[in-house]
């Protein structure tokens, strides 16, 4: 029990017997018996003017020491986003071969600084054909047979994977939307559905049944349909390129983004 509630409790009790015995026994007030109103005197004034201050510095001393943590946790996130600020600068500065758009390739590049994704664009035979790509690693499970290697992971396992939402817009109110994934063998078509331009998105709406429901026929031919457009295998080399040179510029600006507000 802290002091403050024993004393409490010991008022309380003198309280009570006090409010007893003055019940049981009435005394007699004469003027004699009076006490004088006790005065309060220099001392007791001097006495209370210095423990005031001491109670204001114990009371404000809680206070202080939570502002010198919440220092102490900012200058450390500080050093280390530093740390890591020139660690990505330097990978930043190291020469590389850089992307290198395939020579046949029509598209246009069009990347805007913050986005995720980039946007490849063309113009074909009176079609508007746009294509967002999206680029992150996913750790691939091995299915083999258990062998002596199971369970050990290789940097052969992150591999980077490349989406891509195509669309197809012929300026008659409806476009024509696929969205697949890409690698150095085969453009696969996840999904496809055809939308109407202007219209918001409508979760009700038919789109059109499963790619993989489609026939085998005609799945091959609209992969042949997006590879009459420009969309091949051959684009997978220079967007992988592109997309992890974007990701480290994107980060480093991440990073400094976020020390200067922390500083602030």
């Amino acid at each position: 029990m802290s002091s403050s509630m024993a004393s409490f409790v010991v008022r309380k009790s003198l309280r009570s017997a006090s409010k007893l015995r003055h019940f049981s026994s009435l005394p007699t007030l004469s003027p004699s018996s009076l006490v004088a109103p006790r005065v309060l005197t220099p001392q007791t004034l001097t006495l209370t003017r210095t423990l005031s201050p001491f109670s204001v510095r114990f009371a404000s001393s809680k206070p202080a020491n939570a502002e010198d943590k919440i220092k102490r946790a900012d200058d450390n996130l500080l050093s280390v986003l530093d740390d890591e600020i020139e660690c990505a600068q330097e990978a930043d500065e190291e020469p590389s071969q850089g992307a290198i758009l395939p020579k046949d390739s029509p598209f246009e590049i069009i990347d805007n600084p913050g986005d995720q994704s980039i946007i490849l664009k063309r113009q074909f035979d009176g079609e508007t054909i746009q294509v967002s790509v999206f680029m992150n690693f996913e750790e691939e499970e091995e299915d083999d047979d258990e062998d002596d290697n199971e369970g050990e992971k290789t940097s052969d396992a992150l591999q980077p994977n490349i989406s891509m939402v195509i669309s197809i817009d012929k300026g008659a109110g409806s476009i024509l939307e696929f969205c697949c994934n890409l690698d150095s063998k085969d453009v696969e078509i996840e999904s496809m559905a055809m939308k109407k331009a202007e219209a918001s998105e409508d979760e009700g709406a038919y789109h059109g049944p499963e790619f993989s429901d489609l026939d085998e026929s005609l799945q091959r031919a609209l992969r042949k349909y997006l590879a009459a457009r420009g969309i091949k295998p051959s684009l997978y080399e220079f967007l992988r390129e592109y997309m992890m040179t974007k990701d480290d510029r994107e980060y480093l600006v991440w990073l400094k983004n976020l020390k200067e507000f922390i500083e602030k």
